[in-house]
């Protein structure tokens, strides 16, 4: 009677086992499928103590706003080239995406006008095709690229500090940045402006974890 009764619970656990599997399978493993969602970039908190997407969306919006709070000498509409922010830091970042994001949010505010000197060969080159190829009424007027009056420069450092050897659960980071943006004045050489932006973050990461 016992062992009967052991039998017939061994055929209901492999019953469901089986039938769980069956399960699993018709829903194609729905738990081990990877999971995509997308995020706000400017609500998502930052990911590490080092440069990161944070950074990027916070200092195109402080850096901006800076200039657009300054008044350009003659009270005109300056154009304006990117000459690029330095990168002085240990680490290998995109300092195009940051100036790209300053100056696009300079150029829908209304602040200036845009000089594209990443695009002067490709100009030259489509003019070259032009003034060989089109007709005099289709053609682009050669020499008739408009010069900047400023360029945007800039710098990016960084200092980092680890905590020493003690008896520690944690392990800390220090990070701090310094971002400095000018804007200078081709023809004379003179800064107008100048923005600095610095920040501090500090990551804990445990020393004994899973």
């Amino acid at each position: 009677m016992k062992r009967a009764r052991e039998n017939t619970i061994f055929r209901m656990l492999v019953s469901m086992t089986m039938l769980s599997a069956l399960v699993a399978m018709s829903t194609g493993c729905a738990m081990f499928r990877i999971s995509v969602k997308d995020r706000d970039p400017e609500k998502k908190s930052p990911l590490s103590a080092s440069y990161d997407h944070s950074d990027l969306l916070e200092w195109g919006e402080l850096v901006s706003k800076g200039i657009m709070k300054k008044q350009f000498p003659g009270n005109v509409k300056p154009r304006l080239v990117d000459m690029g922010i330095q990168n002085r830091t240990r680490s290998h970042l995109d300092m195009k995406a940051l100036s790209d994001t300053i100056t696009t949010k300079l150029l829908d505010n209304g602040k200036v006008r845009l000089v594209n000197a990443a695009r002067r060969d490709d100009l030259l080159k489509e003019q070259g095709y032009q003034l060989a190829n089109c007709t005099s009424v289709t053609r682009a007027k050669i020499g008739q690229q408009l010069g900047a009056n400023y360029m945007l420069t800039g710098s990016l450092v960084e200092i980092t500090h680890e905590s020493g050897r003690e008896i520690r659960v944690s392990k800390k980071k220090d990070v701090y940045y310094q971002l400095t943006v000018e804007v200078t004045d081709v023809t004379t050489g003179e800064i107008v402006m100048r923005h600095q932006e610095d920040r501090l973050r500090r990551s804990s990461k445990p020393i004994i974890g899973w």
